[in-house]
């Protein structure tokens, strides 16, 4: 017999928000660790380098490229218009506020959120976390507090790492279609482009290392259904945290950029 439509959409409203509320507990839980310095230093590090060392060639790549293709698409047209003494702050501008920190984050969530569910889904169907708490040990401050604090530490150097590599190839490309000389490029950058644009998109990097960690974190902890729930935990956590990156940096922006988007 088919499912009443009522009852289908009251039981996704509850699993959502059953979903929501477990992720708050579990930042909740991390977040008073934290406040405690209940962190595990050794292994803080260990996952810094798992977790962010290991993305940075993948993060640069693919910022390299993106600021090749904005100034591919803004040089010539410029130049052409009598702009292109603009095309630095431009790409500077795009990377900084916007491309640089949701770039990297959706890279590392590709990479690094998918590498959480996994190991933590693993570890459930292994019955690893049932041993832990059986010693009376938190899995909360074993596996997640460091992943998040790694995170935190490592997700901001990585996107300023996307922003200087994105700005170079900007400004080679730039160079080569265009004929925009370095020194013009440069120019444009310090004339058009604010300090403050760089730190408030490195403020988003902090809000995107969250939910990337909690994310992959919660979807690995919740595995179900043994080795094929891995797959499913681990597409979860890279579909889920994505949407998330791409939700939460349209309301950032609006909050951090608001002002200029009407001009004031």
């Amino acid at each position: 017999m088919a499912a009443n439509p009522l009852e289908s959409v009251g039981r996704e409203t509850t699993d959502l928000l059953e979903y929501v509320g477990g992720v708050a507990l579990l930042g909740g839980e991390s977040a008073r660790l934290i406040a405690g310095l209940r962190i595990r230093v050794a292994e803080t590090f260990n996952q810094a380098y798992l977790l962010g060392v290991q993305s940075w060639s993948i993060v640069l790549l693919t910022s390299l490229f993106t600021g090749m293709v904005i100034s591919l698409e803004s040089a010539v047209q410029a130049v052409h218009y009598g702009f292109g003494s603009l095309v630095g702050s431009a790409v500077a501008f795009g990377s900084f506020r916007e491309l640089g920190p949701m770039l990297s984050a959706v890279v590392v969530a590709g990479r690094a959120g998918a590498a959480i569910a996994a190991e933590l889904g693993s570890m459930v169907i292994t019955e690893q976390i049932e041993a832990l708490e059986a010693l009376g040990l938190s899995p909360v401050r074993m596996l997640v507090v460091p992943r998040l604090v790694a995170m935190l530490l490592m997700l901001p150097v990585l996107t300023i790492m996307a922003d200087i590599v994105s700005i170079l190839g900007g400004a080679w490309l730039a160079n080569q279609v265009a004929h925009i000389d370095y020194d013009t490029f440069l120019t444009s950058i310090r004339q058009g482009v604010a300090i403050s644009d760089m730190l408030l998109g490195l403020l988003k990097t902090f809000v995107f290392a969250v939910i990337i960690v909690l994310i992959g974190s919660y979807q690995g902890l919740r595995t179900r259904l043994g080795a094929a729930g891995v797959g499913i935990s681990t597409t979860g956590s890279v579909v889920i945290s994505i949407i998330l990156i791409f939700i939460t940096n349209f309301l950032l922006s609006y909050i951090l950029f608001g002002s200029n988007f009407g001009g004031g």
